[in-house]
């Protein structure tokens, strides 16, 4: 039992981190566009509106999905207590596997809307 509560620990803390940093940046992004922390990518580093716009976006796009892997994994982990450890530290790795598409995932969708929203440039265009 001891196995499955730290693998059940360590299987929550990507959607706790999607959430809690998805809520964060949906709220405030980092002031200062800075190379060390928030998200960075050529395209978001543009200017303070495109640094803004993608902390927003990306933020919405992790809060939302850390909401839905979040039950997902209780429900998961709670159909392998008792099994092997094996069996138990199988699922949490195909688990953590899934949770790391929308945790990167987040990026690609995040780009195509600056490019939709923001010209090569990043003036915002008239949509």
């Amino acid at each position: 039992m001891g196995f499955w509560i730290f693998m059940l620990i360590m299987d929550l803390l990507i959607p706790f981190t999607l959430i809690g940093f998805g809520r964060y940046f949906c709220n405030n992004s980092p002031r200062q566009i800075n190379g060390v922390f928030g998200y960075r990518t050529a395209m978001s580093m543009k200017n303070q509106d495109t640094w803004g716009f993608a902390h927003k976006y990306s933020g919405n796009l992790w809060f939302k999905s850390g909401l839905v892997i979040l039950p997902l994994t209780i429900t998961v982990m709670l159909c392998v207590i008792g099994k092997t450890e094996n069996t138990i530290g199988i699922v949490s790795l195909i688990l953590c596997g899934i949770q790391m598409i929308p945790l990167i995932g987040a990026v690609f969708f995040t780009e195509k809307a600056l490019k939709k929203s923001f010209d090569k440039n990043g003036i915002r265009r008239n949509v």
